[in-house]
């Protein structure tokens, strides 16, 4: 099976737009993204004061809407967001002026300066599944009045497969274009699809994430119907609304945005000296067949797309150090996540397990959310910097049995509030993502070799020196060695590998018609022999 590396990240983000490091070092330094919402903003008799809005404007880490104005008629906000994280993501990976000369006639050869032929390059980038509501609305508004001034681009620009779309013709990438729509996991199952396409020898290059904009008076009142959005509390800050783990914790804050990452096939990353930030190593998934929206209290869903990601690494559960929570404020839904970490990552070991989620400083970003934490999450690897979880004043006591150690082991988990952790020897950590409809995702993000790659001195968070190889990461670097070679030969066949994989099964299919051939011939000789024997007896 071939291995996939993460070579470039762009975000655009409630805490400022650019490449996944700008962005990383403001989440670690305890930057908030969360603001309060204009009043024509929010619907009357909602609650809802706050958003995690993408800054706009010409400043550095602001979106420069102007770039886009040219195509405001046929691309919606959620759509201009993945295209300018894409641009950022393909400049961190150091490919931005090549994929900038494509053309529709160079799809399927290289192109001067870039190092893949096109429809080796793919998009996979998803939404949450509400796409443009603003449009919807402003349309239905406009039908009132005639048929006429109904726009023709209005069904391209709410299709939720159009942010892949326009980032293919953008960068004339002619590989998979997918689009993956799971609610507030599509972000992580749209990396997740495209890692496993690459994997399968579908694609060598893939940009992957997720998009979405959400932030429009509909949309707040229909989550604030469902009693799902935060309200002001009491002696609190409007602004500290989002606070994962918090005792007063009492629904998520909205949050717009998307996350876009570079996934490369390994040999042909080094091959062209790239960037590599991570190895992408495992990739989850599972339903909770539970209920629409809530969870079960074990959180058994995200107990099993947890272990299912652990297998699909060939790790075991002592290798991670680190889980990006889904959490979103929610008071069932952090204490289920947590119970569930607990029930998986709590094992023999003594190494601690720290956990944070990043919804603090961001909001819910919903189907980009994913995404972005993804990009947080091996940043946090490469960098050894675990970013906080903001807004923590009080840890709910109802959550203090997941983190207290087990009865087997010394190791608790540690929540990471009010400023970021240094973890230098952290080699994997965990992505967690759940949506509506009980679907849920993980991603394991594993730690590169600083001596197979000279990008690894590029720190993202250059506060925290590189530090130098230990025994406990040798050993660890030896778990992932051996799990590999389990995964290879428990489950290689059966998927496939690299370019080959298709040409594989068909010559093993081939090979299995031609044996079941022989073997029923040499069946019928025995019977032959004997009845010409019989016939010479008989008729002599």
């Amino acid at each position: 099976m071939r291995r996939v590396v993460v070579t470039g990240i762009g975000l655009v983000t409630p805490l400022g737009c650019g490449p996944g490091k700008t962005v990383f070092q403001r989440v670690v330094a305890g930057h908030n993204g969360v603001r309060e919402l204009a009043a024509e903003m929010i619907p009357a008799g909602c609650n809802v004061k706050v958003a995690g809005r993408v800054p706009r404007g010409t400043e550095p880490g602001d979106f420069d809407e102007s770039e886009y104005k040219a195509m405001d008629r046929e691309v919606s906000l959620f759509i201009k967001y993945a295209m300018k994280a894409a641009d950022f993501a393909l400049q961190d990976s150091g490919l931005a002026s090549a994929a900038g000369t494509a053309t529709t006639t160079t799809t399927t050869s290289e192109v001067a300066g870039f190092p893949y032929q096109r429809d080796r390059c793919g998009v996979s980038i998803g939404n949450g599944g509400i796409g443009s509501l603003f449009e919807i609305c402003g349309t239905h508004d406009t039908l009132k009045t005639s048929i006429r001034k109904v726009s023709p681009y209005f069904v391209p620009k709410i299709l939720v497969n159009m942010a892949s779309g326009h980032v293919s013709i953008r960068h004339g990438f002619a590989g998979p274009v997918h689009c993956v729509t799971t609610a507030c996991a599509a972000g992580s199952h749209s990396i997740g699809d495209a890692y496993n396409l690459i994997r399968l020898g579908y694609a060598d290059l893939m940009l992957a994430g997720g998009s979405d904009a959400s932030i429009e008076p509909l949309a707040l009142a229909g989550f604030s119907r469902m009693k799902a959005l935060s309200t002001p509390i009491a002696d609190k800050a409007i602004e500290s609304a989002s606070r994962p783990f918090d005792k007063h914790r009492n629904g998520f804050v909205m949050g717009e945005g998307a996350g876009v990452l570079v996934l490369e096939e390994l040999d042909a990353a080094v091959a062209r000296n790239a960037p590599i930030i991570a190895e992408l190593c495992g990739y989850g998934l599972s339903g909770d067949a539970h209920h629409a929206t809530t969870p079960p209290e074990n959180g058994d869903g995200a107990f099993r797309s947890m272990t299912s990601a652990l297998r699909d690494a060939g790790l075991p559960a002592s290798a991670i150090g680190y889980v990006n929570a889904h959490a979103t404020s929610t008071p069932l839904g952090d204490q289920a996540e947590l119970c569930a970490i607990r029930r998986v990552l709590v094992g023999e070991s003594t190494r601690p397990v720290y956990v944070s989620s990043t919804k603090g400083a961001t909001g819910h970003l919903l189907g980009a959310a994913g995404a972005v934490e993804s990009a947080f999450t091996a940043l946090a690897v490469q960098s050894g910097l675990l970013p906080p979880t903001l807004h923590v004043d009080e840890l709910d006591p109802a959550l203090q049995t997941s983190l207290q150690p087990s009865e087997t082991s010394r190791c608790p988990l540690t929540v990471i509030t009010h400023q970021a952790q240094a973890a230098p020897t952290i080699q994997y950590a965990m992505k967690n993502s759940f949506g509506f409809g009980g679907t849920n995702a993980s991603l394991i993000f594993g730690k590169y070799p600083a001596a197979s790659s000279a990008s690894t001195s590029a720190s993202a968070a250059s506060a925290v020196p590189a530090a130098a190889p230990t025994s406990d990461d040798n050993q660890r670097s030896s778990e992932r060695e051996e799990g590999e070679e389990g995964r290879e030969e428990g489950r290689g066949e059966g998927r496939g590998g690299g370019g080959g994989g298709t040409h594989t099964r068909w010559l093993a299919t081939a090979l299995s018609m031609a044996r079941s051939v022989v073997v029923e011939s040499l069946a019928i000789v025995p019977p032959l022999c004997l009845f010409l024997w019989l016939s010479f007896v008989l008729f002599e």
